[in-house]
């Protein structure tokens, strides 16, 4: 590449990033148990590192957890399975898995608290000429509860139509939001500082939409509250 100065194409045969790069999730169980299975030379013999296992929609749980273990992450198979399916949600939306997402997951799944709510549902309807609505289902051991309402902002509506549905009263001190991976289809994460009865509540939540990343963290928060007012 540097001596013609013209990149070589991704998907140039034997040499290009692809040439080594697999995917599909029969194609990584089958690299991972056997390289020869469909890798007929090996990347070094061409001046390459090592094979490339891309994680995205089509990726296995061989794959998977393979990529897991490699930066250092160790789940049980209960929260592999979770972090796996929670995975395949995001992967769905975006053509890429990158490490960092990963790592998002996987404290997810290890950082959880007791779920007292669910969010089991939200919509929102909003533009320049309407009232932010949003409509929200949480569920909770015993019930579920559909509330709408209206906000300044569709993130104020979901967090008004919560506040109904669980009946807490709640006063937002922080919001941030921040792109965890890049792109277009960047997952995106998001915390909430709650003052609940005078304590102030940390929540996060991640996806790669944004209003579904403030819904969540919300509820986290909300759990969080819940888990120390039950001691």
């Amino acid at each position: 590449s540097n001596i013609i100065a013209f990149p070589i194409p991704r998907n140039k045969p034997i040499i290009g990033d692809n040439a080594f790069a697999h995917e599909a999730g029969i194609h990584q169980d089958g690299v991972l148990k056997h390289r020869s299975t469909y890798e007929i030379m090996t990347p070094e013999a061409v001046g390459r590192d090592s094979n490339k296992l891309v994680l995205g929609r089509h990726s296995g749980m061989h794959g998977f957890s393979k990529r897991l273990t490699e930066l250092g992450l160790t789940l049980d198979k209960e929260d592999l399975q979770k972090a796996y399916q929670r995975f395949l949600q995001i992967a769905d939306r975006k053509k890429e898995v990158f490490d960092e997402d990963l790592f998002v997951i996987v404290s997810d799944e290890l950082g959880h608290e007791s779920q007292t709510y669910v969010l089991d549902y939200f919509n929102i309807q909003s533009g320049n000429l309407s009232v932010p609505t949003a409509t929200v289902r949480i569920k909770t051991a015993e019930k579920l509860f559909k509330e709408a309402a209206t906000g300044d902002g569709p993130v104020d509506a979901i967090f008004n139509a919560i506040d109904r549905a669980v009946g807490i009263k709640t006063t937002l001190l922080e919001y941030t939001v921040q792109a965890v991976t890049p792109g277009r289809g960047a997952l995106g994460e998001v915390a909430v500082v709650l003052k609940i009865d005078g304590k102030k509540i940390i929540g996060r939540g991640s996806s790669t939409d944004i209003l579904e990343a403030s819904a969540k963290a919300y509820v986290s928060a909300l759990n969080r509250y819940k888990a120390v007012a039950n001691g």
